[in-house]
């Protein structure tokens, strides 16, 4: 795949990985387009439940899996350290990539929300962007995993993104297991200045 498909895959994505609302569906002939030139991608197929589904359904999907399954979280750093406080020194680890890239997350997002980080590809931080995703790919694919799992038409974007990146490694499929197996650590403290509210 190349650069310039990445950084398509990683545009188109960060949009769907958004809360569905009505610039989404407004969005969806651009997004058509863009896809178009990518071959072979996953996302093609989410558009297409894009053009069947009702807004109102999606919005609720999206809250039912991505705020209440604890597999289906967005936050990638959730899946290594759960709440705990090394979750914290991981996510000023993104806001680093972020800073070295030249941008900064917008105001009330965490960094480590995969929307955020294929929206950093995409505005021209790919290499950063990309080091954050390998560097959290057992998560990445825990995530997908879950998604496929709830019948998500979501899976297909996180397949997506996956599609970017190179082969997984004999570690990252181990890690994934074990993730999939044990979920992430449960200390609930340490996430100061980072307030995860609601969020699993």
């Amino acid at each position: 795949m190349t650069e310039n498909h990445v950084r398509t895959v990683h545009l188109v994505a960060s949009v769907l990985l958004g809360y569905p609302d009505a610039r989404l569906f407004e969005a969806v002939p651009l997004l058509r387009k863009a896809v178009a030139t990518v071959p072979s991608t996953p996302l093609t197929g989410f558009l297409d439940h894009l053009a069947r589904v009702r807004p109102q359904e999606l919005a609720e999907h999206y809250v039912a899996v991505f705020d209440f399954k604890r597999r289906c979280c967005p936050y990638l750093t959730y899946y290594a350290y759960g709440d705990t406080r090394k979750r914290g020194m991981a996510l000023l680890r993104f806001k680093q990539a972020f800073r070295e890239a030249g941008f900064e997350p917008a105001d009330g997002e965490l960094p480590d929300h995969l929307a955020v980080v294929c929206e950093l590809s995409a505005r021209g931080g790919t290499e950063q962007a990309v080091r954050l995703l390998r560097e959290h790919r057992a998560g990445l694919e825990v995530l997908a995993q879950g998604l496929a799992a709830e019948g998500s038409p979501y899976a297909r974007v996180v397949d997506a993104v996956i599609a970017t990146l190179p082969p997984p490694t004999a570690r990252d499929l181990r890690a994934a297991r074990g993730l999939a197996a044990d979920g992430p650590p449960a200390e609930a403290v340490g996430l100061e200045p980072y307030p995860i509210g609601e969020r699993p």
